[in-house]
């Protein structure tokens, strides 16, 4: 085993048993593969994505690669993922959408969304409401981050057929060492270990159940909205909302864009705020949310 702690549920087991557990759990996956070390997960699905696409029998997805370490790891505007073995669970699942391209932005709080509803099933009832979610898409217990999730996008490897894009979507939950990433980051962050501490139920919980629930839900989410839209979404981002009520600036590029009361998001995905001008909506991209304090 591998982690600091192996009568912990999360403890990450090593590569080969970790890919053997995913496999058995995610059979609507075509690829899966958990390795020791990488640069990024991301990374390594948009390159099988470019040096399969002359071998059909390679490019049936959905595919997943998670790692116990990334050396290049990276989070949302081009951030530095900070990991080290056994400390953090990182994997990237690949996608075929058959979406517009103008709808791409609003995968961004569909699959914060539907993580964090996936997570909450593996606390108990009476905890699942301090798993939320920070748009666009981070994960926070009690208001401290948990995970985050990037999103990227590419045509490689696909037909020419204008709605079909490959959809790579990154994970980085942190399991320990949440002490230590407050400390240096200087802002609050979680760990599952943290949570585990406080819930039996999520202290029960195998790492590769919190990867297979996540895979999952992504799974299903956009088989959902190739199917039938996004028009339900405002109404299941309310049940994990984590900025409802509270007054938030959003940040673009440095630039204060907006400040107002955060009341959930539209169809479009775009974070809404109600401030002296009315109802503002905030576009979904590299955007950060401040809470004031």
């Amino acid at each position: 085993m591998t982690g600091p702690d192996s009568g912990s549920g999360t403890v990450l087991p090593d590569p080969a048993d970790m890919t053997s557990a995913l496999q058995a759990a995610l059979p609507q996956f075509r690829q899966v593969a958990w390795v020791a070390e990488t640069n990024s997960t991301n990374g390594d699905l948009i390159n099988r994505a470019r040096w399969s696409v002359d071998d059909p029998g390679q490019t049936a997805r959905p595919w997943l690669q998670g790692a116990h370490l990334q050396a290049q790891g990276r989070g949302r505007a081009g951030r530095t993922w900070q990991n080290r073995v056994g400390a953090n669970l990182m994997f990237s699942c690949a996608f075929d959408v058959f979406l517009p391209a103008r709808q791409l932005p609003t995968l961004a709080p569909l699959v914060g969304m539907v993580a964090t509803q996936a997570l909450r099933r593996h606390l108990a009832d009476q905890h699942q409401s301090r798993l939320n979610m920070k748009w666009p898409n981070d994960l926070q217990w009690d208001q401290a981050k948990l995970a985050g999730i990037l999103i990227e996008s590419t045509r490689a490897g696909m037909a020419q057929v204008a709605d079909h894009h490959l959809i790579i979507i990154g994970m980085g939950l942190n399991l320990l060492d949440a002490r230590a990433l407050s400390q240096s980051l200087n802002r609050r962050v979680a760990d599952w270990a943290g949570i585990a501490a406080q819930d039996p139920v999520a202290a029960r919980t195998r790492a590769c159940d919190l990867v297979a629930s996540a895979a999952r839900a992504w799974y299903q989410a956009l088989n959902d909205v190739t199917a039938h839209g996004f028009a339900d979404l405002p109404t299941r981002y309310a049940q994990v909302d984590g900025l409802a009520g509270q007054v938030v600036d959003v940040i673009d590029n440095g630039r204060l864009r907006h400040t107002g009361v955060a009341c959930g998001i539209d169809a479009a995905g775009q974070l809404l705020l109600r401030n002296d001008r009315g109802l503002q909506a905030a576009s979904v991209g590299e955007i950060s949310v401040r809470l004031h304090q």
